[in-house]
């Protein structure tokens, strides 16, 4: 998770790899699934935006399913469930732009219209920073996967409020899990 998945010439980033017996997914965010069907790690399996914000893309490589997330620093963080967040809780965020960088979530459920008549409901909304490239990336606390980042405001340099598409949501969704 949190690693770069080119397309054809946009760039996201990976959010959690999960599976469904023995086939292996990534999720990312909706907004970068609609782009292509075919990725380089990968084909599309399912998109979901506006509206929602996430994707599915279906690994084509089981081997290259790794259910961490990587921190930019050599290290990996594992991943063993998906929850909701609360409120005040600390959170990271991982994106192949800025790499990792910590926050608290500031809000639930909320709505934001990135134009275009493209309007999500549903996020959670951090005072994480993010930049473009980030978008599809693991928020988690822990080993618990929280989010896939979806937009916002700001940058990694003055700071940012950034909104992320619960995980569970998509989890449900596809009928996957974390591993």
């Amino acid at each position: 998770g949190g690693e770069p998945i080119p397309p054809g010439g946009s760039r996201c980033s990976l959010g959690f790899n999960v599976r469904s017996g023995s086939t292996y997914y990534a999720l990312t965010a909706g907004h970068c699934t609609n782009i292509s069907s075919s990725w380089s790690i990968g084909t599309r399996a399912g998109t979901s935006f506006p509206g929602n914000d996430y994707g599915i893309i279906r690994h084509s490589n089981a081997a290259a399913a790794d259910g961490r997330v990587y921190l930019y620093n050599g290290s990996y963080q594992d991943i063993t469930s998906a929850a909701n967040p609360s409120v005040g809780q600390s959170v990271r965020r991982s994106g192949s732009t800025t790499g990792v960088h910590s926050g608290t979530v500031t809000g639930l459920n909320a709505t934001v219209n990135y134009g275009s008549g493209q309007i999500v409901s549903g996020l959670i909304q951090t005072n994480v920073c993010a930049e473009p490239g980030d978008s599809g990336g693991s928020l988690f606390a822990g080993s618990t996967a929280l989010g896939l980042t979806s937009g916002g405001s700001g940058n990694c340099s003055s700071g940012g409020t950034t909104f992320f598409q619960p995980v569970v949501e998509a989890l449900n969704a596809y009928g996957v899990s974390v591993f």
